[in-house]
């Protein structure tokens, strides 16, 4: 008897933990694979170019909730979700990370009594003001198969009365992804077309609204960064919500220090990034990529809910300070690649050992 398993994708990060898992259920022919998008990246360039990067199917089914506050967007994924989940049915719901989509799909599982597993569970910055947080806490409350990526987020869990015999180590898919596509970033010719080949440059990526919204935090992170691409130039993918408060607020950006460029691929963006001599970011899952590379990244926040990369000694958390991210910078750059560390378990097979774990779930 075939088993459905309905997974749920929404922002550009699922996508890349998605992917392997897809990949190691196509092994299965007892496992119906059924996905769902819905549509909360809503931009062309981050959403589309991704998928065929990728190489992952179209989904079966396209919600397109597009944008709006956390509660509208919320709101909308639980309504367009139930009626797919209802009508399609699904013997497992599997979600990923820790957007709105994330949350909203494992709700709406939980309560038509379908199992949910969540990929990435546990993890905790312990900072409730981050929508993330929120997210990450209720799918973790509902979900019967928790896979977790390190070890402190099994501790996560267990302090806060998740069964033992629910959670699985099973490292990091995230990983997967990086070290599958690698060998076919090499087919992309950026860093020529930026004039970069064989030169040291910096990689910026920024979207958080801790970062964002806030007009001083974020013009004084533009400056530092402008001030730190005086050393080494920086090249900074803008995220839509980025260059829209950019834009309205007038800020301005020397071409030659920070070289701005629409949303790119993932394969593009592995490229880039696996030939930086340094990456700063908000991003969760690019300071675990580059904690896999041995690149220094500066992670532009107070918290970090992944705090082994911390303790693999490649990323720091410098805050939305100028000072600190420009000080932190220059050490950074001067720094001389060491030994490299990496989390146990990220060895680019953790899809195989979740998908044995549904297997035998569902069995």
């Amino acid at each position: 008897m075939r088993r459905k398993v309905l997974a749920v994708v929404g922002a550009r990060p699922n996508f890349m933990k998605v992917a392997p898992i897809w990949r190691e259920m196509e092994k299965k022919p007892h496992l119906s694979r059924f996905l769902v998008h819905t549509g909360q990246h809503y931009d062309a360039n981050m959403s589309k170019i991704v998928f065929y990067d990728l190489r992952l199917p179209e989904p079966n089914v396209y919600l397109g909730v597009g944008s709006g506050s956390h509660g509208e967007q919320t709101g909308r994924i639980m309504i367009e979700f139930e009626k797919v989940l209802s009508s399609e049915g699904a013997d497992l719901v599997l979600v990923v990370g820790d957007v709105n989509s994330t949350m909203a799909a494992a709700l709406v599982a939980e309560k038509l009594q379908i199992p949910v597993a969540h990929v990435e569970a546990g993890l905790r910055s312990f900072d409730r003001t981050m929508p993330e947080e929120i997210n990450r806490m209720v799918t973790d409350i509902v979900a019967t198969l928790l896979f977790t990526t390190s070890p402190e987020a099994e501790l996560n869990l267990l302090r806060e009365g998740v069964g033992r015999h629910k959670i699985y180590f099973v490292g990091n898919v995230m990983i997967d992804s990086l070290f599958y596509y690698l060998p076919l970033a090499e087919g992309t010719t950026l860093i020529e077309d930026l004039g970069l080949k064989g030169k040291p440059y910096g990689l910026v990526t920024l979207h958080r609204p801790s970062n964002v919204d806030d007009i001083d935090t974020l013009r004084g992170i533009v400056d530092a960064l402008v001030e730190l691409g005086g050393d080494c130039p920086l090249v900074f993918p803008v995220h839509p919500r980025t260059r829209k408060a950019i834009e309205k607020n007038k800020i301005k950006i020397p071409p030659d220090r920070l070289r701005v460029l629409d949303p790119i691929g993932y394969l593009e963006f592995v490229k880039l990034m696996s030939e930086s001599k340094l990456v700063l970011t908000d991003s969760g899952g690019i300071q675990e990529e580059t904690t896999a590379l041995g690149i220094p990244c500066l992670t532009v926040r107070d918290n970090t809910e992944r705090p082994i990369t911390v303790e693999m000694g490649t990323n720091r958390l410098v805050g939305g300070t100028g000072d600190r991210i420009v000080d932190e910078g220059r050490k950074a750059l001067k720094q001389t690649a060491g030994k490299r560390r990496v989390p146990e378990l990220w060895d680019g097979n953790a899809a195989q050992r979740i998908v044995q774990v549904i297997d035998e779930f569902l069995s």
